[in-house]
């Protein structure tokens, strides 16, 4: 698999992804954007430092000018830098949630416009392995800069200047989402912060920090429980995701989240649109029209769901899996800033986590369940014939809809797997319906 993904750059380090690829790569970005400038920042991993500085040589061997962001840095304070400077470009060191081996950059273009695969990772993949860089007249220079003061002005933008009392476990996963959310949060007496693995650390000493997998969950799930807490936060490594947890120590979904949160976005923006991706819950949609919003379901991944906003001129962006994308955030995701806002909508409601969110508990879903499949693009065809009495869509994979129950089958991008996400309105439907799909996918 290469490590020029659809997303981003990501590899094992040293193996897949060292300093000598990392100076390619930082002259092939800049041949391919062909800027002046680049921000430059870096999450806590043990090789960012010296990938960092490969990379910066790199693209200032060939000409262009790097701003470097003083500091560890989140992926969202690093959206931030892009903007709030101006910059034309930049480039973030990090693998975001992968384990401590792991490494890789995210690009931008101007106002932090996400590089995609479809839109310049591939080609600046074909310019390192050609490795055949026009010499330019210069060499760039180096600037460092602190954005911090200002990080946090625009960060206090999304929390409410009054807050009710409310006891808070965050678990920062040894990444770079506790200090920040610190940042804030610390200005709040009347907020009492219980504070777990908040040291950056990127051998990750206590667990990895992808709070998807639930067994990176145990510790905060059972302190929110311990301390009587009203609610669980736990970023991921580099802060772009968050995941949320109830006072009994339950996840709460990222689609119940993006109807939370676009329901209170929409009291200043009636009548806003929202996207949201098309593995969720039914009752997304179904919440945010209730709001007075307009729905928008679009495929899977952050490239796509911002450039839909984009278009759209939608308020809100979120993903199932946890990413959350505001139009006031120059439509990138911010785990720091979903989490303020989610605290903002404890206050105001005045109720227990788990009483938010039992009226969106409509339905039933499966998760996403993974299957290995040789002819993915076959099974699909098959899935797509037998259900063909329902709504079928290929808008990402096949999904096809019934009144009673909904399913979704998309392909993996690197690996020979489709992942079945399923929907239904009542317990039984819903575990008949997925084995009786994930039974057709596995033949």
């Amino acid at each position: 698999m290469s490590i020029f993904r659809a997303y981003d750059v990501r590899g094992l380090y040293p193996s897949e992804l060292n300093e000598e690829l990392a100076y390619k790569i930082g002259r092939a970005f800049v041949s391919f954007v062909k800027v002046k400038s680049v921000v430059v920042s870096m999450d806590m991993r043990v090789s960012s430092e010296s990938l960092k500085k490969e990379l910066i040589r790199g693209i200032t061997d060939q000409g262009a000018d790097v701003i470097e962001i003083e500091g560890l840095c989140s992926t969202p304070k690093h959206y931030f830098a892009a903007w709030f400077l101006k910059a034309p470009s930049s480039i973030m060191v990090t693998a975001s949630h992968n384990p401590g081996q792991y490494n890789g950059f995210k690009f931008t273009r101007e106002k932090a416009i996400a590089i995609s695969g479809d839109t310049g990772i591939k080609d600046i993949e074909r310019l390192v392995i050609g490795n055949d860089f026009k010499e330019p007249s210069r060499k760039g220079k180096v600037v460092s800069k602190d954005v911090t003061s200002d990080y946090k002005k625009h960060l206090l933008k999304f929390m409410p200047k009054k807050i009710k009392p409310m006891k808070i476990v965050i678990d920062a996963g040894n990444g770079t989402g506790g200090k920040e959310l610190e940042l804030v949060l610390d200005d709040f007496k009347e907020l009492k912060l219980v504070k777990m693995y908040f040291e950056p650390d990127g051998t990750f000493p206590n667990h990895e920090s992808n709070p998807l997998l639930e067994e990176n969950t145990v510790d905060i799930r059972k302190r929110v429980v311990k301390e009587k807490a009203d609610i669980g936060i736990a970023p991921d490594g580099d802060a772009d995701r968050v995941f949320f947890f109830d006072e009994k120590g339950n996840a709460v979904s990222g689609d119940l989240i993006t109807a939370l949160i676009g329901e209170s976005l929409l009291e200043k923006n009636p009548g806003g649109k929202i996207v949201y991706d098309l593995r969720s819950s039914w009752v997304t949609a179904e919440y945010i029209m209730e709001a007075g919003g307009k729905p928008i379901m679009y495929r899977v991944g952050h490239a796509f769901i911002k450039d839909k906003m984009r278009k759209e001129d939608a308020i809100l962006g979120g993903e199932v899996s946890c990413h959350f994308y505001l139009k006031d955030n120059f439509n990138t995701d911010s785990g720091i800033i979903a989490s303020l806002i989610m605290i903002g909508i404890m206050s105001k409601k005045g109720k227990k986590m788990s009483e938010i969110i039992k009226p969106l508990k409509k339905y039933y879903a499966s998760g996403e369940i993974n299957s290995s499949v040789k002819d993915k693009d076959g099974k699909m065809k098959e899935l797509a014939a037998i259900y063909k009495k329902g709504k079928v869509s290929w808008m990402d994979g096949v999904r096809v809809d019934f009144d009673d129950w909904w399913f979704n089958v998309r392909p993996s991008n690197t690996e020979p797997l489709l992942r079945l996400n399923l929907e239904a309105k009542s317990k039984k439907l819903m575990e008949e319906k997925r084995d009786e799909v994930l039974g057709i996918i596995m033949v």
